[in-house]
């Protein structure tokens, strides 16, 4: 197995003390992206749906809001198409974001000397401290972790900040402890720091590194002028871009509609039924798959447990929704390697069967 890693738009004789106004153009292109989206969009509703506390609803079947509403005596086709359309709208401001972010990310990130440490410990630390105030759920986060790992960031500091963003944001985890009992919210993060400390930096140890077949750098010179930082911050973008949406874009459609598909096949009371392990697995196998928005998990969790769900299946969901879905494993396949896609959806399902198998035993 191989993974692509390189920097894609500076070389090494730019990342000197002589760019540093190409340094600044790419932090403040950072600061204002990441600025807007975060005091503009996520922290707000983010912050709304906690304070809604018990009163939190969720009105699609992946998305918290709907713009076509969606009745089981529709034809399945009906029913998919409309889910795929609410849930490219509830994700549109996300994925704007990510979509921009990513490509500044690289852009900045290639203009360092270094992007990793030597440790794993150390690159595990790294991409946990970048997820954590992100606040993109794990599909937002798909365009980001193919631009961070395109700029030479270690497979362990992209997974890490893949698994951090969506279920370490401080305010996610707060709905989570003020929803859920204790037991159950600290089985939730016993699953997360496992995969953050544990799986992240042992599936990374098993990766070959590999030249990219991405775009030959741009040379910027030793001594430039603002005018020409400009210019190259602007080209760097451009070129970032595309190597994050020409991969990125059609995959996230593909994975809106398949993840319509596979949860408008689902029965309406398939959660209701007496618990099983079998029934666990098919819980964690389906979760670890849907894509959803931010704090989704949290929030369907929450309302299962209110309406009836056994306790085994709420912990099941609450441990493998959100924290990867068909589309960041697709893109994580096309940037890293399939196997390692492959392999992260296969632990997240293993975390949720087990943490619904020690609910069950002990809860």
């Amino acid at each position: 197995m191989s993974a692509q890693t390189t920097a894609l738009n500076f070389n090494a004789s730019a990342a000197t003390t002589g760019n540093w106004r190409s340094r600044v153009l790419a932090i403040f292109l950072i600061v204002a992206i990441a600025g807007i989206f975060w005091v503009d969009s996520r922290y707000p509703a983010l912050l709304k749906r906690y304070h809604a506390g018990t009163q939190v609803k969720a009105s699609g079947a992946l998305t918290f809001g709907t713009v076509y509403e969606v009745d089981r005596s529709m034809p399945l086709a009906s029913r998919a198409w409309r889910t795929t359309v609410n849930w490219l709208d509830a994700n549109r401001i996300g994925m704007t974001f990510s979509f921009l972010f990513g490509p500044a990310a690289l852009t900045f990130l290639a203009t360092l000397p270094r992007r990793r440490f030597r440790s794993r410990t150390l690159n595990t630390l790294l991409g946990a401290a970048a997820g954590v105030p992100l606040a993109v759920c794990s599909n937002c986060i798909a365009p980001i972790a193919r631009g961070l790992f395109a700029s030479g960031m270690s497979a362990e500091s992209v997974l890490a900040t893949m698994f951090a963003s969506p279920a370490l944001n401080v305010v996610v985890l707060a709905m989570t402890f003020a929803l859920f009992p204790v037991s159950v919210a600290l089985i939730k993060l016993a699953t997360v720091l496992f995969l953050i400390f544990v799986f992240a930096p042992a599936v990374a140890s098993r990766e070959k590194v590999e030249a990219a077949t991405i775009p030959r750098p741009i040379k910027i010179p030793s001594t430039e002028t603002w005018p020409q930082a400009t210019t190259g911050v602007a080209r760097s973008f451009a070129k970032s871009f595309w190597y994050v949406a020409r991969v990125a874009l059609p995959l996230m459609i593909l994975a809106a509609a398949l993840g319509a598909l596979v949860v408008e096949l689902l029965p309406p009371q398939a959660l209701l039924a007496p618990v099983t392990i079998g029934g666990i697995l098919l819980v964690a196998l389906v979760a670890a798959f849907l894509p959803v928005p931010m704090a989704f998990d949290v929030a369907i969790a929450y309302i299962a447990m209110t309406k009836g769900v056994p306790l085994p299946y709420v912990v099941t969901i609450l441990c493998t929704l959100g924290i990867t879905s068909v589309y960041s494993l697709s893109v994580v396949g096309k940037s890293l390697s399939w196997r390692v896609a492959a392999l992260a959806y296969a632990t997240v399902a293993a975390l949720g069967t087990l943490a619904g198998l020690l609910t069950r035993m002990f809860l």
